[in-house]
């Protein structure tokens, strides 16, 4: 149905994906033969590795929401359902809404909306090892693998992350970091998990660290973002904002994911924005 939709006005070639890693070339391949604009139905890692294929090329990028979470397609204020989406997005198609963002990378890895360092990728890790139910447990998983690391596999005493500024600098030392590109960070159920509000796709990035790992720290945190307001008074919250380039220590190594993705673990990371790196198909606006 949505093949049929999107072919009726222009046309389309329809590729699958087979494999972790495949979106990406298939994307370079689309760039590379000169296609104006790759559609990714999918969820937020098929979708990061076809904005990693595009990154600097002329070729855009849109989607349509097939995962379980389905991060970025809410962050642009697409429907939750891809049929009702998919007339979002040929209307933008249609009117030509296509603008230049900005992308975060870590280690070179491109991200759309985020990448974390620390706690919440040990919590995506835990979801990852239980493939088959993400889609379908989806938020209870979730909140069952954050209890589960925040009682079993972490160190709440000892802050594990240095955050670094780009002449050597130490900004802070922490537990969880996060380098935002977009806001809201996620969502819980339908409702936005808003850190940094005012921050757009054009804005360099965010980083945002949890310095204490208590209840009396995430209570107020969870509670402010759930109900969008300002955290940047908050205790044990160090928030950057305009940030093109950080590194992150971590002793021992720390997990950290993109968009979703669990990448494994590292000592070091390097992280750097480029402005106007990514055309992307966005809804019209109302």
């Amino acid at each position: 149905m949505i093949h049929k939709a999107l072919s009726a006005d222009h046309d389309v070639t329809l590729a699958e994906t087979s494999r972790r890693g495949h979106a990406t070339r298939l994307a370079q391949s689309a760039a590379r033969d000169r296609y104006d604009l790759v559609v990714v139905l999918g969820g937020d890692g098929t979708l990061n590795e076809a904005a990693n294929g595009l990154a600097g090329t002329d070729t855009a990028l849109a989607t349509l929401p097939g995962g379980s979470t389905n991060v970025f397609a809410r962050i642009l204020g697409l429907p939750d359902d891809s049929v009702d989406a998919v007339g979002v997005l040929l209307q933008a198609i249609d009117a030509g809404s296509i603008r230049r963002i900005g992308l975060g990378a870590v280690e070179g890895r491109y991200f759309l909306f985020h990448c974390g360092v620390g706690f919440d990728a040990a919590v995506v890790e835990q979801v990852e090892r239980r493939g088959p139910w993400k889609r379908w447990a989806g938020h209870p998983l979730f909140v069952w693998a954050a209890l589960d690391t925040w009682f079993r596999r972490v160190d709440r005493k000892h802050p594990p992350l240095r955050v670094v500024g780009p002449n050597g600098e130490l900004h802070t030392t922490g537990f969880f970091t996060i380098a935002m590109n977009a806001n809201p960070y996620t969502f819980l159920g339908s409702r936005p998990f808003d850190i940094v509000k005012d921050l757009s796709l054009e804005d360099p990035l965010a980083v945002v660290t949890l310095e204490r790992l208590d209840v009396r720290t995430l209570g107020p945190v969870a509670s402010s973002a759930l109900r969008s307001r300002d955290l940047s008074s908050k205790s044990g919250l160090d928030i950057r904002r305009n940030v093109r380039s950080f590194v992150i220590e971590a002793d021992p190594p720390a997990p950290y994911q993109v968009d979703g993705d669990h990448l494994g673990s590292s000592k070091r990371l390097r992280f750097t924005w480029t402005p106007e790196h990514l055309s992307l198909v966005v809804p019209v606006p109302d």
